[in-house]
């Protein structure tokens, strides 16, 4: 892990002065994540946007006002950027309204690659703060604290391009909170320019809300902008304030202004505040300061001809690439063929089990030959296994060949761009060895770049398959148009400018000197370079840059004017004069993370780990190797953060507010699993992320039921329009004790003056072990016996008994198994929370299975032992692409439509077409009876039939 991913604090308060533990506290249940025992029947829940009623003065008990239980006094953010250095505040006041105790979240999001740096929190007068510690020191503080019973949390992170801060504390009635952040980082150029985002989802209506950004570039802003973030709802609100050197972005909306709409309560605010801005930029294309010790020299030359590229395109084809994922992808690789120039040589080499190049030489990339390329990527099928080692070789040595035969422009530049989704499964599966042999093959003067499809890949094994090979790896997300990021990264890399970039201070006694390599030699970036100087001994820094661009050799000379800067920065008491210094350190320690995971022995990597544990307390920046302890005045209730060790994915942040619960033992079957998580979903992850076996039932949307037929092949579909509120019986097997229900939710209006319902709710009951399994699109609820916990959609968990499993992989699927033969699958479909019309709704696969008995029943149930079909006479129908045909099934003779359903197990966002035949009128015919009859009174009730 290179830097900081990110923060996440859970804990409770039970009172003023003391911290409860909650059951995600203890380490017994650290895979368990949210997981929670209550009194009797409830489970925890943090309720958003609940409000209380109370009586005003002169009105009877029915007029009532609604009052918010807390209420949201002031939201504050406040960024300085000293010369690309930027240090981040966000404040958050709250206050309880409610006659209860009220549990109020901090939910921050921080950009990626941030160092947090300071936390504090203020509650009804009682203060706690932060300090850094080693890690081990840290845990050792927060166990002694929580041997008294005083305190508990967890760490957790986000993805994409922001990273959660989350904390929770109980408020007592009347009482005030409140909650500052700190973080810093670096604001690297990219595509000419630097992008400043800070994310605001302060979660309702603030009284005061403020967001002020100054920006202070000493050496001249070029052009500073604001884009609109907030689809034009607060236009004209950001006031832009704009000098030679300085800027002011302030945002201030009126309570008026920040309503989503004129009699709403809920806010608008909700969405990135983004800041644009460039340098200008002389010819000598560089800025060269110093300041109290430290120097940090910047370089980004402009107008300089790109050097001709040698690039070998690396696509993963397997099985799991299949869907969505390959098809986004292959618009993306059209797209970048087209931004090839005429002096590139390039080749495309995909693979599964087995390797396929399209040309086995690098081929010059003319109009024709990226016209037969785009053809050839459009007919790839994805399917098979994955042999990474054998396809990295084979593009190396392609490379290698070329290299040799002197077949490359001496003045080009070489490289591999990977983009696969998942680890080896076929060849050389060991990530050492496949790290070796890359490594010992690849020549110098090649860059690996490695781009990770999805949330499952092994994304810090590509990240060090790319760092020990002068390139970088970046995470692909499939929830977002991977079109589109595809395109993005491939414009950050594939544009050299320079090539042989050395950086001189001759004359100068200069020590500790960092260079980031992340962004070296790329169109529209720019290098970093920081260090240390004795200011007794020196009054001036001088530098000499030797690079080359395409043909030409260029010598730079840059001399830093101390005084200049130091008279600058006096005069404006926004800026951090300890912007170097603080520039040197974050630089120095991401690149000791780099060596660190690169080292090659042990005693290597614990000299790097020291080195990096000494300056993260020397500079009190959180880091992998130290932790956020949080604590009260008399130090005996603390909380700890500290940083996880990879960067896996979470979700958005905002403030909210629940009634605070007290939790209690939990059930003894309920333990975690010893066996890794990715065993305890073997069924489950195959549903995911491989190519889906057709043998399966599904109920998916409005609600489709999908049924297939084993003897017959074939799918029949039908859909079930009913209100909301009534529960479908899917499955009842008296014989073996087995109840699948579905409960329907409505959407939140008509559209085209239909409203669709979508299962909201599902039931299942074990009756021979007693087990109960409720699952919303909201949590996952256990009952065993009279005990009752939860588990949430947000985290990856696991609960085992002797017969019962059940494995939730976050966000994305719920799958119990029975008896490790009998298994369901539950897929969480979320929408857009603003969306007018849809609402999140959960989806049901069931495999057929003959562990039912032959008295199972139930829309899906009745199945289980299959019907005779007869499908004869096919025609066109209607719509021409939907033919028609009739079927004999239980003595009738019905007309049924052939069309499309979606099957979302390899895609949960767009789905995958399932061809099936349509039986109309609820399934009228092809099920036995009415789909009335299928109503049940309760979530666990069997089916009564006639």
């Amino acid at each position: 892990m290179k830097r900081l991913t990110c923060f996440f604090i859970c804990f409770f308060l039970s009172e003023v002065s003391g911290f409860e533990i909650p059951i995600n506290g203890l380490s017994e249940f650290v895979d368990y994540e949210d997981l929670v025992e209550l009194a009797p029947g409830k489970f925890q829940l943090v309720a958003e946007n609940r409000r209380y009623q109370r009586s005003l003065p002169g009105e009877s008990e029915e007029m009532m006002e609604e009052v918010d239980q807390v209420t949201l006094y002031s939201y504050k953010v406040q960024s300085t950027i000293t010369s690309r250095m930027a240090t981040t505040m966000i404040q958050s006041k709250v206050v309880n309204n409610s006659p209860q105790p009220q549990n109020v979240v901090f939910d921050v999001q921080i950009p990626k690659g941030a160092f947090i740096s300071n936390f504090s929190m203020t509650v009804d007068g009682k203060t706690f703060r932060s300090s850094i510690k080693e890690k081990t020191v840290g845990r050792a503080l927060y166990a002694q604290a929580r041997a008294k019973g005083k305190t508990a949390g967890m760490v957790r992170s986000s993805a994409l391009d922001m990273e959660n801060f989350r904390t929770e504390v109980n408020v007592l009635p009347g009482a005030k909170v409140q909650f500052e952040l700190h973080y810093q980082e670096v604001k690297w150029r990219k595509l000419g320019s630097y992008e400043h985002r800070i994310y605001l989802q302060p979660g309702r209506l603030a009284k005061h809300l403020e967001v002020d950004v100054r920006v202070i570039e000493p050496q001249g802003l070029r052009f500073l902008h604001v884009p609109n973030t907030f689809e034009g709802h607060f236009d004209g609100v950001p006031v832009i304030s704009k000098g030679q050197q300085k800027a002011h972005v302030s945002f201030k909306p009126t309570v008026a202004q920040q309503r989503i709409c004129p009699s709403c309560r809920e806010t608008a605010v909700d969405g990135e505040l983004v800041v644009l801005y460039d340098v200008k930029r002389e010819e000598k294309a560089g800025e060269l300061e110093a300041f109290n010790g430290y120097f940090v020299h910047f370089f980004a030359p402009d107008n300089l001809d790109p050097i001709p590229k040698n690039i070998l395109f690396v696509i993963d084809v397997s099985g799991s690439m299949w869907g969505v994922k390959m098809k986004q992808t292959v618009e993306a690789m059209k797209t970048i063929l087209d931004d090839l120039r005429a002096e590139d040589h390039f080749s495309v080499i995909d693979f599964n089990q087995n390797i396929r190049t399209w040309r086995n030489d690098l081929i010059s990339a003319t109009k024709t030959q990226v016209a037969d390329a785009k053809r050839y990527i459009e007919k790839i099928q994805p399917s098979g296994g994955t042999n990474i080692n054998e396809a990295l070789l084979r593009a190396i040595f392609i490379l290698n060949e070329a290299n040799n035969l002197g077949l490359l422009d001496p003045n080009s530049v070489s490289l591999i761009i990977l983009v696969s989704d998942g680890d080896p499964t076929v060849g050389e599966l060991k990530l050492s060895k496949i790290q070796k042999n890359v490594k010992e093959n690849i020549q110098d003067n090649i860059s690996l770049f490695s781009l990770g499809m999805g949330f499952d890949v092994d994304f810090d094994f590509l990240k060090r398959l790319s760092n020990e090979n002068h390139g970088i790896a970046q995470r692909i997300y499939g929830n977002q148009d991977t079109s589109s990021q595809l395109k993005k990264f491939y414009n950050q890399v594939s544009t050299p400018l320079l090539r042989n970039v050395q950086f001189n201070y001759p004359h100068t006694s200069v020590t500790d000197v960092t260079q980031n390599n992340f962004h070296n030699y790329f169109g529209g970036s720019e290098i970093v370079v920081a260090g240390k100087f004795d200011p007794a001994k020196l009054d001036q820094i001088e530098s000499v840059i030797t690079a080359t661009s395409a043909n030409t050799q260029l010598v730079l000379e840059t001399l830093a004017q101390m005084d200049d800067l130091q008279d600058f920065l006096s005069k404006d008491k926004h800026a951090d004069p300890d912007f170097t210094r603080k520039l040197w350190a974050y630089l120095t320690i991401n690149q000791l993370l780099a060596e660190r995971s690169l080292a090659p022995t042990a005693a290597a990597k614990r000299r790097i780990t020291r080195s990096i544990l000494q300056m993260s307390l020397d500079h009190h920046i959180v880091t992998p190797l130290t932790s956020l302890v949080i604590e009260n005045e008399a130090g005996d209730e603390r909380m700890l953060a500290d940083a996880p060790p990879q960067d896996p994915s979470c979700c958005s942040g905002a403030l909210y507010y629940g009634s605070k619960v007290v939790p209690d033992s939990t059930p003894s079957w309920a333990n975690p699993s010893p066996t890794p998580v990715i065993s305890m979903l073997a069924q489950g992850s195959q549903v995911l992320e491989s190519t889906p076996p057709p043998h399966v039932m599904r109920v998916e949307n409005d609600p489709h039921f999908i049924i297939y037929l084993p003897k017959s092949q074939k799918n029949i579909c039908f859909n079930i329009d009913s209100e909301p509120g009534k529960i479908l019986n899917l499955v009842s097997d008296p014989e073996s004790g087995i109840v699948v229900n579905g409960q329907l939710v409505g959407a939140k209006k008509p559209n085209n003056g239909k409203l669709s319902t979508y299962f909201g709710k599902l039931g299942f009951y074990f009756q021979s072990e007693d087990i109960k399994i409720e699952i919303s699109t909201e949590t996952i609820t256990l009952s065993h016996g009279s005990s009752t916990f939860a588990l949430s959609w947000s985290d990856t968990a696991q609960v085992t008994n002797q017969r019962v499993q059940i494995s939730v992989k976050k966000e994305k699927v719920v799958t119990i198994t029975l008896d490790k033969e009998m298994s369901f699958s539950v897929l969480l479909h979320r929408v857009w929370k603003k969306h007018p019309v849809n609402v999140d709704f959960l989806g049901i696969y069931i495999p057929p299975t003959n562990r039912f008995s032959p008295k199972a029943h139930g829309l899906i149930g009745q199945f289980m032992q299959e019907p005779k079909i007869h499908i004869f006479n096919e025609r066109p129908g209607k719509d021409p692409e939907k033919p028609e045909a009739s079927m004999e099934v239980k003595g009738q003779k019905l007309i049924i439509t052939r069309g499309l359903q979606k099957d979302y197990r390899t895609d949960l966002v767009f789905g995958t077409d399932v061809t099936c035949w349509f039986v109309h009128n609820s399934g009228k015919g092809f099920i036995d009876g009415h789909y009335k009859d299928y109503f049940v009174p309760q979530l666990y009730s069997f089916l009564k039939r006639p």
